[in-house]
C-alpha cells in the first residue's frame, strides 16, 4: 500500500496561507477527516477551535467547521485564543479534542492547524498518519451521519474568564504582584485579550505593547522573536521585568530590569533550581533540547538536577518529559512546559513562575538570571528552497567535520532543518565567542553553495 502524502510536520500543518498545503480544500478535508475517526472513538460529541490573530484565520475556521458539522461534530468556536488555553479549554469542556488555527511565530502570511487530544496533548502520530490517509482518500460518503446528526457550531463566551482564573491558579494565593511594575508585548498575537488581564488581576502596574492585532501585524517587530523594542520599553517605564510572548502564546522570553534578554534556557534553569531546593522537582529530572546551552546543563547536573535532550519541538519535549516522568522541560526559544500546571508550552504560566521566585526570594531578575554561566552560541538561520538530506551534502559535511576538529572537543555544532519554516540552522557552540560567530558563517556559507536559496 502506498504511504500517503505526509500532511503533518512538527508542529500540525503549517504553510503559506491559501497555497498547497495550507488551502482551505486542506482545512475542509482535515475537518472531515477528525471527524470521522472522533465519532469512531467517542460517538458524537464536541471539538473545540481556536485561533490566533492572523486575517486567513477566519477562511480556515469556517473550513474546519463545516468539515467537522458535516461528520457530526458538535464545534466549540472561541476566537483568537492562546495556544496553551485551547489545550486548556479542551479539558475543562471534556472535548474530544481541540484544534488551534495558528502559525505561532511565523509571518502573517504562514498560517497552521494543529490538534490536541481530549487529554490536552498533541495527537499521536498514528491518529496524525489516519488523518492522512484519510484526507488523501478524501472520500467520505461511507461516513455520513444521518440529516438530523449533522454538527452545529456554537460560539463559547466564557472561555477568557476561565483560563484567566486557570492560569492566576498556578500563582501562589494571598501573593500578588502589586510590587511589580511591568511590560508587556503581547506580539499582536493570540494573547493580546487574556495576557494583560491575567497581570492586572494580579494588581502589577501593566504597560502593554503589542495589543493592537489587525490580522497583519502579528510577529512584526514585536513579541518574542523581536525582543528589541520591549528591551528598549523595560529601561524607558524603569520596569522590574518585560515580558515577550508569541504570536500564540505559548513561548516567553523575559527581559531583565536592565534591559537584558532572558532566554528559555536560563527560564527553565531558574524554575529546576527554585525547585530542587525546595524538594519539588519531580525526580530531580528537567527536559531541553539538542539547542540547550551546555553551560546551563552542566550548572544543573552540578546542583543535582538530571538534564534529558530531545529533539527541538514543544511536542518532542513534552513526549520526552513523558518518558522520563519529568515535570519540567523547555527550549530556548521560550517553550516551557510546567506538566503539574498545563499539557503544552504556556507563556503566562511561565512567566507566573519566574515573578514567583523574584518576589519570594526578594531577588531582581537579574539576580537570578547571574548564577548561570552560558557558553557562546551562534546561531544562523539560512533560507532554503529544499531539504535534500543533510548527510548527501559532501561540502557541508566537510565544513563541520573542519570546524568540529578545530573545536577540540570544547564545543560543539549542530546543523538541522526547521520543522516549521524553509530554514537551516547552523549552531556553534565554544568557549570563545568570535571564534564560533565565524565558524557558524563558514558553515551556512558552505550550506548557501551546495543548496542555493
Amino acid at each position: 500500500m502506498n504511504q500517503p502524502p505526509k500532511i503533518f510536520g512538527t508542529d500540525g500543518v503549517r504553510g503559506r496561507a491559501n497555497q498547497k498545503p495550507m488551502t482551505v480544500e486542506l482545512a475542509l478535508a482535515l475537518g472531515r477527516a477528525a471527524g470521522k475517526i472522533f465519532r469512531r472513538h467517542h460517538g458524537k460529541h464536541r471539538v473545540v477551535i481556536g485561533k490566533d490573530t492572523r486575517l486567513s484565520c477566519y477562511m480556515f475556521e469556517n473550513a474546519l467547521i463545516s468539515g467537522l458539522c458535516s461528520m457530526g461534530i458538535d464545534t466549540l468556536m472561541v476566537g483568537p485564543f492562546p495556544t496553551p488555553g485551547i489545550a486548556f479549554i479542551t479539558r475543562a469542556y471534556r472535548a474530544d479534542a481541540g484544534i488551534v488555527i495558528s502559525a505561532s511565530h511565523n509571518p502573517y502570511f504562514d498560517n497552521g492547524i494543529k490538534f490536541f487530544s481530549s487529554e490536552g496533548f498533541k495527537l499521536s502520530d498514528e491518529w496524525e498518519t489516519e488523518m492522512e490517509r484519510l484526507v488523501d482518500n478524501n472520500d467520505f460518503t461511507d461516513s455520513l451521519p444521518a440529516d438530523c446528526d449533522i454538527g452545529k457550531n456554537t460560539k463559547v463566551h466564557d472561555a477568557d474568564g476561565r483560563y484567566i482564573e486557570f492560569i492566576k491558579a498556578t500563582f501562589p494565593r494571598g501573593k500578588s504582584l502589586k510590587d511589580l511594575k511591568i511590560v508587556l508585548d503581547c506580539a499582536n498575537g493570540a494573547g493580546y485579550r487574556v495576557a494583560p488581564l491575567v497581570f492586572r488581576e494580579l494588581d502589577a502596574d501593566v504597560t502593554v505593547f503589542g495589543n493592537q492585532p489587525n490580522g497583519l501585524n502579528i510577529n512584526d517587530g514585536c513579541g518574542s522573536l523581536h525582543p528589541a523594542g520591549i528591551q528598549k520599553a523595560v529601561l524607558e517605564h524603569q520596569a522590574h521585568v518585560g515580558i515577550a510572548l508569541d504570536g500564540d502564546a505559548d513561548r516567553v522570553l523575559l527581559v531583565d530590569e536592565n534591559g537584558k534578554l532572558i532566554d528559555g534556557d536560563v527560564i527553565m534553569a531558574i524554575c529546576a533550581s527554585d525547585l530542587i531546593k525546595k524538594g519539588l522537582l519531580r525526580n530531580n529530572r528537567v527536559v531541553g533540547t539538542v539547542m540547550t546551552n551546555e553551560g546551563i546543563v552542566n550548572h544543573l547536573k552540578k546542583n543535582g538536577v538530571e538534564v534529558f535532550r530531545a529533539a527541538v519541538g514543544d511536542r518532542n519535549v513534552i513526549q520526552e518529559m513523558l518518558k522520563t516522568d519529568s515535570w519540567l522541560g523547555g527550549e530556548q526559544s521560550g517553550h516551557l512546559i510546567f506538566l503539574d500546571h498545563n499539557t503544552t508550552g504556556d507563556g503566562l504560566v511561565s512567566a507566573l513562575q519566574v515573578l514567583k521566585i523574584m518576589i519570594e526570594r526578594g531577588k531582581t531578575l537579574s539576580e537570578l538570571a547571574s548564577s548561570f554561566t552560558l557558553y557562546p552560541q551562534a546561531c544562523i538561520n539560512l533560507k532554503v528552497a529544499s531539504k535534500p538530506e543533510l548527510e548527501s551534502l559532501k561540502k557541508l559535511q566537510k565544513t563541520i567535520a573542519e570546524v568540529e576538529k578545530r573545536l577540540a572537543g570544547k564545543g560543539r555544532v549542530l546543523v538541522r532543518y526547521s520543522g516549521t519554516e524553509n530554514l537551516l540552522r547552523c549552531l556553534v557552540e565554544g568557549d570563545n565567542h568570535q571564534l564560533v560567530h565565524e565558524m557558524a558563517h563558514e558553515i551556512a556559507d558552505a550550506a548557501k553553495n551546495e543548496i542555493g536559496v
